[in-house]
């Protein structure tokens, strides 16, 4: 058994993103194994693929250089890893890195491909064109190592008996969510054909699914109420999943579940449209040039009208449907 210790620390959607990976390399190759480090509540995601081991951590234990020391020396002390995967390659990554090649193991790292996407995101660059995909670039620290790994991009439903639509309408940063009186109107739509599930997370975002519920007849609010194990499972009973550019595009994926997912400042160009998702089944205004302004979302509209969402029509989105 080869084993592999690889580690990627967040974001939600980026963590979620390497499990279908994970999936498909152990099938191709049976003789190895993934020991995963994450933060402890991404457990879930891995919880079905046989041989992966999920190693849960609190970052604040492992605070500055000495921290990481420690981890590094309790990680090689409870797997013995054969060979290191930097999915992730960020600064706390890079220090890893560097302890583990000091003890002469091997380290491939993820190309993140940062230039090109700066270049994909400099709204006079009128040439756009797609990126590799975040998922073949998790792929490919798998070939460096000497591995064959070849992804389906197919869906896999985990489950048979499918019905219902859920809905997240949120996002992180303001770049990547429809405006929520746009995705009110949206769900008032829906809601006379199918019945809605709404996903969501935290006070805020809670209150309002319970104030669209309590509005909007046949629809039903699960934010803050499921663990990721309870979501997990609701969304691979659902019949389509629609979400901004964001991580529950890539549960829908996990969970082998067609998402229809909405797109503002950001852009499937930039690599990130989930795991065997159809780009039929994006929803986007593509006649905007300065498209993508932002890799993650998280700048200021240049514009200062935020075209990219203000002028979506959300009837593209029921069409999809």
């Amino acid at each position: 058994m080869t084993r592999i210790l690889a580690y990627r620390f967040s974001a939600f959607g980026d963590v979620a993103m390497t499990a279908p990976v994970f999936r498909e390399f152990l099938e191709q190759n049976p003789d190895v194994e993934i020991i995963m480090v994450s933060r402890k509540n991404f457990e879930s995601l891995f919880s079905d693929i046989p041989n992966v081991i999920f190693k849960g951590i609190n970052l604040d234990d492992y605070k500055g250089i000495f921290g990481l020391q420690r981890l590094a020396n309790e990680l090689i002390k409870e797997f013995h890893p054969d060979m290191i995967a930097n999915l992730h390659d960020v600064i706390r990554t890079k220090i890893l890195d560097k302890i583990y090649r000091r003890k002469g193991l091997k380290v491939f790292k993820i190309n993140k491909g940062k230039e090109e996407k700066e270049h994909l995101t400099d709204i006079w660059n009128l040439n756009k064109v797609q990126l590799r995909k975040t998922v073949e670039r998790y792929a490919d620290v798998f070939c460096e190592m000497g591995f064959k790994v070849e992804l389906s991009h197919q869906l896999r439903p985990t489950s048979t008996n499918k019905s219902g639509i859920g809905f997240a309408p949120f996002a992180q940063h303001k770049g990547k969510m429809l405006p929520l009186e746009k995705s009110y109107e949206l769900v008032k739509i829906l809601a006379q054909k199918h019945k809605i599930y709404f996903f969501g997370g935290g006070k805020e975002e809670t209150e309002t699914l319970e104030k669209w519920e309590s509005q909007i007849p046949n629809t039903k609010s699960l934010s803050g109420k499921l663990s990721l194990t309870e979501e997990l499972n609701k969304i691979s009973e659902l019949e389509l999943m629609i979400s901004m550019d964001s991580a529950n595009m890539h549960l829908a994926s996990l969970m082998g579940t067609r998402c229809v997912s909405i797109w503002g400042s950001t852009h499937p160009y930039a690599g990130f449209l989930g795991f065997g998702q159809s780009e039929d089944d994006v929803v986007q205004v593509s006649d905007l040039t300065c498209r993508p302004c932002s890799v993650f979302g998280d700048k200021e509209c240049y514009r200062g009208d935020w075209a990219c969402l203000e002028e979506l029509n959300i009837q593209k989105i029921v069409d999809k449907i």
